[in-house]
C-alpha cells in the first residue's frame, strides 16, 4: 500500500515539474518574441534599449508600459535619432498621419485636410480643399482692373488700323508663391488705332 502511494506521489510531482517546465519555455518563446532587437529587455516591460539604428517604440497599456525595437516608427509617430537611444515620439496631434516634428505634420488621417503643418476637418478661410492630395491649397483674391492700356501696334502707337490693349490686375504679395491658384491677372482685346504717324505713314488702313 505504501508503494502505491509513494508511486502516485512521485507521478504528481513528475506532472508539476513538466508543466512548470513547458510554461517556462513558453514564457521564454514569448520573451524571446517581444525582445527582439533589444539590448536589454525587461520580462514585464519589453525592450528598454535597442541596436543600433532601431527605434524604442514605447506605448501605454492601462498603467502598464511596453517597449518594442523597430526599423521604422507606425503611423502617428516620428522618429529621433540620439547618442544613447533613437526613440520613436508621436505625434501631438491625433489626427496626423505622420509628421516631421511633434507640432509639424506631413500627411493627416482620412477626412482632415493638411495647412501648413497642421491638420483641418475644412480648409481655413481663404484656402480651398485639394481633394487629391487631402491639402488646402491658398486662394488669392487679385485687386481691381487697371485702366486699358493705350492702343499699340507693334509697341507703336501710330499708323495701323487695329492694335491691342490690356490692363492687369494686381495680385496680394502674401498670395503670389500660390499664382495656380489665382485668376486671370492679364487680359488683352483687340482696338481701334485712331492716331496718324508723323510723316504720314500708314499701314494696315
Amino acid at each position: 500500500m505504501q508503494w502505491i502511494i509513494f508511486m502516485l506521489l512521485l507521478f504528481i510531482s513528475s506532472m508539476e515539474m513538466l508543466t512548470q517546465n513547458r510554461w517556462k519555455k513558453q514564457a521564454s518563446a514569448g520573451l524571446l518574441e517581444n525582445c527582439t532587437g533589444c539590448v536589454l529587455c525587461s520580462e514585464d516591460n519589453g525592450c528598454i534599449t535597442c541596436h543600433h539604428r532601431l527605434f524604442l517604440l514605447i506605448w501605454r497599456d492601462g498603467i502598464r508600459q511596453y517597449g518594442m525595437c523597430v526599423h521604422t516608427c507606425p503611423p502617428g509617430y516620428f522618429g529621433v535619432r540620439g547618442l544613447e537611444v533613437n526613440r520613436c515620439t508621436k505625434c501631438r496631434s491625433p489626427s496626423c498621419e505622420s509628421c516631421f516634428s511633434r507640432d509639424f505634420c506631413m500627411k493627416c488621417k482620412d477626412k482632415f485636410y493638411l495647412y501648413k503643418g497642421q491638420c483641418f476637418r475644412q480648409c481655413p478661410p481663404g484656402t480651398a480643399a485639394q481633394s487629391g492630395t487631402r491639402e488646402c491649397q491658398e486662394t488669392c483674391e487679385p485687386g481691381p482692373w487697371s485702366e486699358w492700356s493705350a492702343c499699340t501696334h507693334e509697341s507703336r502707337t501710330c499708323g495701323c488700323k487695329w492694335g491691342v490693349e490690356t490692363r492687369v490686375r494686381e495680385v496680394p504679395d502674401a498670395a503670389r508663391e500660390e499664382v495656380t491658384a489665382c485668376p486671370a491677372r492679364l487680359e488683352t482685346r483687340r482696338c481701334r488705332m485712331k492716331k496718324h504717324c508723323p510723316g504720314g505713314e500708314h499701314r494696315g488702313w
